[in-house]
């Protein structure tokens, strides 16, 4: 009897397979060190092999690759029904062997090494933005101790920190005053750093064609662009617009029984990093709207017009997902509509 279908559950050292022949026959279900995975599968017969996607799935599901095995990466959350009783490696091993069999599952493209690199430039990017963030906070928090307002703003943060320094503020005692000249040098260091991964990001975005059809959305600047371009690997694998907007968590919930129809706020799931991306970009959209009506899509000024403004802002990320689907799948560029401003 040959495996034809492999379950591989990752972990740090010690991972669990689960293998089965085409009459569903248990063949396999054992654990392996770190060291043992390789070796195993180089032996196996070039089979399916099901895999949860998590953060060294990509890494794995590329190795095996190059030893002739087709591997499909798995949401975790569609994987979990499948589990029969208890939380064990080998119960999650079993159930990713079965669910990798279904038709209707919903895989997960594998990403290259590039878009890895460039994913691992927006995470420590984004990491560095709220640890500027939080010593914002702090820094405003220690200056309200002494009666002292800081208005909202990076730069005032880092004016009123200089101003404590140089003694131009006497209600902050001296030893206070180092403690926040310490906190603003940190700020300096991170808006160091943060400059020289925005120029690893412009250089990426300046390589990829991809990425350079997407920044011409409205709304959609360098970060969006070059996130959406390293973490759609296929966009193809979405039948439609409305359905890679579904895995980004824009579209409602529906909660639908009995014939009735109910839809309620929008679903969350998926890439949270490109949904904020997205809304953050529209609620900038969405105020240039406000000020200058005549300066983007007509659409958004006249929803406005009827509709909240973060109402408004969730709907023009919903389409500009859409668009940007359209222009992973089919090529070209955005082109505004008649009666927008270019």
């Amino acid at each position: 009897m040959e495996i034809t279908t492999i379950g591989l559950d990752l972990a740090k050292s010690v991972f669990q397979v689960h293998a089965f022949d085409a009459d569903g026959k248990v063949i396999v279900r054992k654990a392996l060190r770190r060291a043992q995975v390789l070796p195993f599968f180089r032996a196996a017969p070039p089979c399916l092999v099901g895999i949860e996607a998590c953060g060294t799935s990509h890494h794995w599901a590329r190795e095996l690759r190059k030893l002739g095995h087709e591997v499909r990466l798995m949401p975790p959350a569609y994987v979990k029904p499948y589990v029969k009783r208890g939380k064990t490696d080998a119960n999650d091993a079993e159930a990713i062997c079965e669910a990798v069999t279904r038709p209707t599952m919903r895989f997960v493209a594998i990403k290259s090494e590039q878009q890895q690199a460039a994913l691992a430039l927006h995470r420590t990017r984004d990491l560095l933005v709220k640890q500027r963030t939080q010593l914002v906070n702090m820094i405003r928090g220690l200056l309200a101790e002494f009666g002292i307002e800081m208005a909202r703003g990076l730069h005032h943060a880092l004016d009123l920190a200089a101003r404590v320094a140089e003694g131009s503020a006497p209600d902050v005692p001296e030893l206070a005053a180092r403690v926040i000249t310490g906190l603003a040098g940190q700020i300096g260091d991170l808006q160091v750093r943060l400059t020289a991964l925005e120029k690893e990001l412009l250089a990426w975005h300046r390589s990829n064609e991809l990425s350079q059809r997407l920044s011409t959305i409205p709304g959609v600047g360098l970060i969006s662009a070059t996130a959406l371009a390293a973490s759609v690997t296929d966009a193809s694998r979405f039948r439609s617009g409305r359905q890679f907007a579904a895995s980004l968590g824009l579209t409602p919930l529906q909660n639908s029984s009995g014939g009735k129809e109910r839809m309620g706020r929008i679903s969350r799931m998926g890439d949270r990093y490109l949904r904020r991306l997205l809304v953050v970009g529209m609620t900038s959209l969405v105020r240039r709207a406000r000020a200058k009506p005549d300066s983007v899509d007509p659409r958004i000024a006249t929803m406005l017009a009827r509709k909240p403004a973060r109402v408004v802002t969730v709907a023009a990320a919903n389409r500009t997902a859409r668009i940007a689907w359209s222009i992973m799948a089919r090529g070209g560029v955005y082109r505004a509509p008649q009666g927008a401003a270019a």
